[in-house]
């Protein structure tokens, strides 16, 4: 699997979260390395809520040029990338809290008609969109479609 072009240098701006969204990586590529996929990982985003079948899942924010995850509830800790689209995909560039880069390809997945909403309580997390559920807790996270 190949990447997109390196980042054009200049300072590109990043787009805010599509929301609601449902997306499915085709790809991460960590500290400039290959871009690799060896698993199914689903982000779910509804309002300022997302869910990652990771095992992660809190708020967004968007300073202007970079998207900040917040992880409130799962995996512990906080990462900052810059979203571009490329065609239809979602390109992911950034940072996370140790330091470490990566960039990551999202898709679309179809199925995001209908109910988008967030939930919480104590250690957990669900996000809906559409079809499609992610839970997280302090074990794990899990993707549905309905």
């Amino acid at each position: 699997m190949t990447g997109p072009e390196p980042e054009p240098a200049g300072g590109v701006h990043g787009v805010p979260v599509p929301e609601p969204g449902a997306w499915l990586r085709r790809g991460i590529s960590r500290n400039g390395g290959p871009l690799v996929e060896d698993r199914e990982v689903v982000w779910l985003q509804a309002g300022t809520y997302y869910a990652d079948s990771r095992g992660f899942a809190g708020t967004t924010s968007f300073d202007g040029s970079q998207v900040h995850f917040h992880h409130l509830t799962g995996e512990p800790g906080e990462d900052a990338g810059t979203l571009r689209w490329e065609g239809a995909n979602l390109v992911e560039r950034g940072t996370n809290a140790d330091g470490s880069t990566f960039l990551e390809i999202w898709t679309p997945l179809s199925g995001t008609d209908g109910f988008s909403g967030s939930w919480s309580g104590p250690d957990h997390h669900v996000v809906r969109v559409g079809r499609h559920v992610v839970h997280v807790d302090s074990r794990a996270g899990t993707y549905w479609r309905l």
